[in-house]
């Protein structure tokens, strides 16, 4: 089992940037792939982005791709969301995820993925 351990976060304005930084112990981390997901207030958690095991694919949600940037540092077993342009629209708690193996399946919801990390509230104003 992996633990996942979140850090960054907070409250930002419009067009600001952030960064998400999810650090992994235990199970392999180099071995899985790994997502973000977030759960806007009062919505159900959707998916924001994820990474195969080596780094070289990535995923990205409609609404996010172009500002956000998913990276992972398998040699510091982290994992990042570098956040550009934010809107308000991005306001939630932001989570990540450890796949069940090395690569993500496009469709793939939170039901698919086994650890967590503790979540981080992410708040844009306008």
């Amino acid at each position: 089992q992996v633990q996942l351990v979140q850090s960054g976060g907070g409250l930002v304005q419009a067009g600001d940037s952030l960064r998400l930084a999810c650090a992994a112990s235990g199970r392999t981390f180099s071995r899985y792939s790994m997502a973000w997901f977030r759960q806007p207030p009062g919505k159900e958690r959707e998916f924001v982005a994820a990474i195969n095991w080596s780094g070289k694919s990535s995923y990205y949600a409609d609404s996010v791709k172009g500002r956000f940037t998913i990276s992972r540092d398998n040699a510091n077993n982290t994992l990042y969301l570098q956040m550009n342009s934010l809107k308000p629209e991005d306001t939630a708690v932001y989570y990540c995820a450890q796949g069940g193996d090395e690569n993500y399946y496009a469709g793939s919801g939170p039901a698919d993925f086994g650890s967590w990390g503790q979540g981080t509230q992410v708040t844009v104003s306008s």
